[in-house]
């Protein structure tokens, strides 16, 4: 049973995945609040998704099945392999990670809704990046010193 509340807003903006790998997952921040977020992804003009986002108080919102192609990392490469969104779920923050740093029921929230995911699908610690990590250069979230938080706190939670 999951600590923080949780509800689904489906966002038009998916497809379907051919093949449904899902070798790990991508944070982004927003930029926006949780409720101006969940409205862009349900514009189907946005042409933007994630598979969930979180708010400061730890509740999720769900957008794209797990199984769904979210529209969350644009041009971008993970382990050599381009086209994250084919193969990796983009969990987002809401808020801008340079403006406010992410709150403790954030990371407790995502550190939580990986580990929902990391046995089924076999992931490790080296199976979580960034936004900015998968597209250096073209996008900046989230700030370093809240990626190294989040990682810490899945370090702390489930190892390397």
């Amino acid at each position: 049973m999951s600590r923080f509340r949780e509800f689904d807003s489906p966002s038009p903006n998916w497809a379907r995945s051919p093949a449904n790998e899902r070798l790990g997952v991508v944070l982004h921040h927003s930029g926006l609040s949780f409720a101006d977020t969940i409205a862009l992804m349900a514009d189907p003009a946005s042409a933007v998704s994630y598979h969930a986002l979180v708010d400061t108080d730890g509740t999720r919102c769900r957008m794209v099945p797990d199984a769904g192609v979210a529209w969350h990392a644009g041009a971008s490469v993970f382990r050599g392999r381009p086209r994250c969104n084919d193969f990796m779920l983009g969990l987002a923050f809401a808020g801008d990670t340079y403006a406010a740093p992410l709150t403790a029921a954030q990371i407790g929230s995502a550190v939580e809704w990986i580990g929902l995911r990391r046995g089924p699908l076999g992931w490790t610690g080296a199976c979580v990046t960034d936004h900015r990590q998968v597209s250096p250069g073209r996008k900046a979230d989230l700030n370093p010193d809240e990626w190294a938080r989040v990682a810490a706190a899945l370090d702390a939670a489930f190892g390397r």
